[in-house]
Parts: C-alpha cells; structure tokens; sequence
C-alpha cells in the first residue's frame, strides 16, 4: 500500500482543533489579568494626580492587596480542591485574640503566643476537613457553622476575661520578641532610606523626622503575601501533591479509583485555609498592636470573590494562585483608588458584587468550553 493511501492524524475527524483564542480563554489568570488592566488604566486616567500612584499611595494600595492575597492563596487551594471554608474570616478575629489574651493578659512570651495559636488554628483547619471527609456533608454548612462558633469565641473570651472586646497593649509586649518582628517589622529599610536621599521617594520636610522617607521600609505583611503566592504556585504547578489537588476538585471519585489519597489532600488544605488566616491575624495585630471580636469581618467572602476573579471555577478542579494574587490586587487599588478618585467608599461593596457576578458568569461560560456543554 502506497503513502498516499495512508491515512493522517490530521486527516482523523474525531480530533477537534481548539482555536489560539479559546485556548486563551481557558487559561485561569486571564479574568484577572483583564481586570487588573482595567483598574489600573481607570485609575491612571481619573486619580492619577490624587497622589495614589507615589511612594505612599502605592504602599497604601499594596498592603491592602497583600490582606486580600493572604487569604486567598489558602481560599485558592481549597476551592480547586472542590471545597469551602466560610470560617475565615471568623479566624482572623479569634486567632487575634488568641494572640493578645496568651501575650498580653496571660503574660505569655510572644514568641510562644503566637506558635501556640498556630498550632490550635492549623487544629482547627484539621476539624473542619475531618468533618467534612467523614460525614459528607457540604463545606459550606460545616465551615459556616465554624464561622459562628469561632466569631462566638472571639466575642466570649476578651469579655469574660478582661470585660471588653478589643485588647490592647501588644506592642508593647512585642517589644524585642524575635517572631513579632517576622509578622509586624519590615525589611529593605536601609534601601527606602536610599531613595530618600536620592530624591527618588518622599520624605519628612519638616520635625523630628525631617529627611526620613515617608515609605521607610517593606512591611512583612507584603513579604508574607508573595512568599504565600510563590508557594502555593509552586506546589500546584509543579508538584505531584498539585495534581492531586485538581484531581480532588475535579472528579474524587476517579482520583479516589487511581490512587490520589482524596481525603487528606482536602484535610491538608483546610489547614492550609487557617494557616493563611492566622498569618493574616498575626500580621494585623502586630501592625495595630491590639487585637479586636470583629476583625475579618466577611474576609472570608472578599477571599472567594477574589479567587473567583482569578479564574477558579465554583464546581472545582480548575484556578491558579497567580490569578487568585491578581484578584486581590484588584481589590485593593480599588478599595483604596476610590478614596483617591473622590467616590464614595460604599461604593466598594456595589464594585464587589457586579464583579463577581461578572465573573462567575465569564467562569461558567469558560466551564462549557473545556467540557464541551452547549
């Protein structure tokens, strides 16, 4: 038989070609990618001399989008793992108070306090999974449950021990302690003093602090944020423990059938979920050197929003860390660039609403296209 008989695997009609511009469109980052074009161009265009775009401005927006990053690195995970975790913000303010009551009231080193509120978050991520995986029930009911238990505690405790809900006095114990600096110092400040000196940052023109940058060094809470991207981009892309998270998300009952231990990966990730916010909690409480009942208010949803902007479809099994990182930077040049346009700040929770509508919608559309829905 001649070559000519042959037949190609191009000539094959069950192979279908998927366009350059459908290939583009599944790619998770793009949503994010979009949007943090469209933010940025609306900002540099309508508040660009508000003063949003210098040294001070852009560490304003940035440390705002690093609160946002924290947890949606932990939200990202556990999402394309198929599940939930409404607790979140719930854990901001407990493990916040935790925090204070073990340093401040107990008299506990930091160091220790700190460590010793890890270990019963991180716990407490480790309950919510083994609830989940051996009951069956939704994530969302047994984390919503969480989110009122652990918001209960974090209003019970300060109360009964020290008759208030906000507990104060943090950096003055924190003072000198190795692991606070971890959370609450910041680093590269010989390099902002710099570029004071050179002229290229602002600085004090006048009192004690004359010749000082305004911007004098990068907090850790920025720091924490991108090692977290870095990590959780790392371990989904390119190790076999990141396929098994797809893999869980996406069908668990195959995963199950080809050997991928379904049931500890999504443990693993819940405890993953509370790391994050505890990382944020210690971060915040160091910065305001107090810990109060009602921090992370709704951080748990502004994590999914901006997880859901970064391209992660509800159903799990598909998303990316970077887009997770780019829908919380979204948030924060928003949050902080409708201060500087002159907008009315409520305006914020109008933007977070139609831009999740938006996105679940343009995620839903993207879904049809890898299964082939019509």
């Amino acid at each position: 038989m001649s070559n000519a008989t042959q037949p190609t695997a191009n000539a094959d009609e069950r192979i279908k070609e998927i366009s350059r511009f459908r290939k583009a469109l599944i790619r998770p980052e793009l949503g994010g990618i979009v949007g943090t074009v469209a933010v940025f161009t609306f900002f540099l265009l309508f508040a660009f001399d508000s003063g949003m775009f210098n040294s001070q401005g852009i560490m304003n927006w940035s440390q705002i989008s690093a609160q946002f990053m924290i947890i949606a690195v932990g939200a990202c995970l556990l999402m394309i793992a198929g599940e939930f975790d409404l607790s979140v913000g719930s854990m901001i303010g407990f493990a916040g108070m935790l925090i204070a009551i073990f340093s401040v009231t107990l008299g506990w080193p930091v160091w220790m306090a700190i460590i010793l509120t890890f270990v019963i978050a991180v716990s407490i991520g480790a309950l919510n999974g083994f609830i989940v995986v051996r009951t069956g029930l939704p994530s969302f009911i047994v984390t919503l449950a969480f989110l009122f238990i652990l918001r209960g505690f974090a209003i019970y405790l300060p109360q009964t021990i020290e008759r208030k809900t906000i507990i104060g006095g943090v950096s003055e114990v924190a003072e000198g302690d190795w692991l606070a600096a971890v959370f609450g110092g910041k680093i590269f400040t010989g390099a902002f003093q710099w570029m004071g000196d050179a002229g290229i940052i602002a600085v004090f023109e006048r009192g004690t602090r004359k010749g000082q940058p305004v911007v004098d060094g990068l907090p850790m809470l920025i720091v924490w944020a991108l090692v977290l991207v870095v990590i959780g981009h790392v371990i989904l892309t390119k190790t076999r423990f990141g396929n098994w998270i797809f893999a869980a998300g996406g069908d668990a009952e195959a995963a199950r059938n080809s050997g991928v231990p379904v049931n500890k990966v999504k443990i693993l990730m819940f405890m993953f979920t509370a790391f994050c916010a505890t990382v944020f909690a210690t971060c915040q409480v160091m910065e305001f050197g107090s810990a109060g009942s009602d921090r992370g208010l709704l951080k748990e949803f502004e994590a999914i929003i901006a997880v859901v902007i970064g391209g992660a479809l509800l159903t799990g099994g598909y998303g990316s860390v970077i887009g997770a990182a780019l829908g919380a930077l979204i948030f924060g040049v928003v949050q902080q660039g409708l201060f500087f346009a002159g907008v009315e700040s409520s305006l914020f929770r109008v933007f977070l609403g139609v831009i999740l509508l938006g996105a679940v919608i343009l995620n839903t559309y993207i879904r049809r296209i890898i299964t082939g829905e019509h």
